[in-house]
């Protein structure tokens, strides 16, 4: 049974293009040769932050996020950055009586946006927030805690397979992966992704599969 289903924010509801286009633009290097560097570094098992450092040897990353707002260009995304599938997708897993969150890496700005977007959610959760950031085993026991059921009865949903997927069935959650973003396509690990419930090519596909899972224990 899933009583409860939480999403990863970047590159499973969010549409992150827009944000690392504007961050080539502040760094002053091509966005094709920015995204291609980031894809080099995803690849190589880096942490994504290491692309950065790439371009700007010592780079800030906290530092240079305050720089750019005091100049008026802080990180920012709305409604016209989520991908088209995710508003309908949390509508319908609530619809069907299952508890929805949102739970990510972000910044106490990010979850500004996204408490001010209105998702049909019932908990949004983010790193800054809560003061654990994944991989983290603690994140997920959180996680879990929000969910305020077993963990085998929570399903994470994301499109990492380090950072998401890997440490959230460490916890014991369900896993669903959904491929897209360049961690979705670039991360290969099957001893991973042979154990999600769900392999997902769009949100769209989820509130139907856990219906039907859900049915045996109607």
């Amino acid at each position: 049974m899933i009583s409860s289903v939480f999403f990863d924010v970047g590159e499973t509801i969010v549409d992150e293009s827009r944000e690392y286009g504007t961050w080539a633009d502040w760094l002053g290097v091509p966005r094709h040769t920015f995204s291609a560097v980031f894809g080099a570094v995803i690849a190589r098992g880096l942490d994504y932050r290491e692309t950065f450092q790439v371009f700007r040897p010592g780079f800030d990353l906290a530092e240079e996020r305050q720089r750019r707002t005091d100049a008026g260009q802080p990180e920012h995304f709305s409604e016209e950055n989520l991908y088209p599938d995710a508003r309908p997708c949390l509508a319908a897993l609530r619809e069907l009586g299952v508890q929805v969150g949102l739970a990510g890496n972000q910044t106490a700005r990010a979850e500004t946006i996204l408490r001010a977007l209105d998702l049909p959610v019932d908990v949004i959760g983010t790193s800054d927030g809560w003061n654990v950031e994944k991989p983290s085993a603690a994140f997920f026991d959180r996680v879990v805690a929000e969910a305020g059921c077993p963990a085998d009865q929570v399903l994470y949903v994301g499109d990492r397979l380090d950072n998401d997927i890997r440490p959230a069935q460490a916890a014991g959650l369900a896993t669903a992966l959904v491929r897209r973003g360049p961690w979705g396509y670039i991360l290969d690990d099957k001893t991973v992704s042979d154990h999600c419930l769900f392999h997902l090519d769009s949100l769209a596909e989820l509130p139907e599969l856990v219906r039907r899972h859900n049915e045996p224990a109607a």
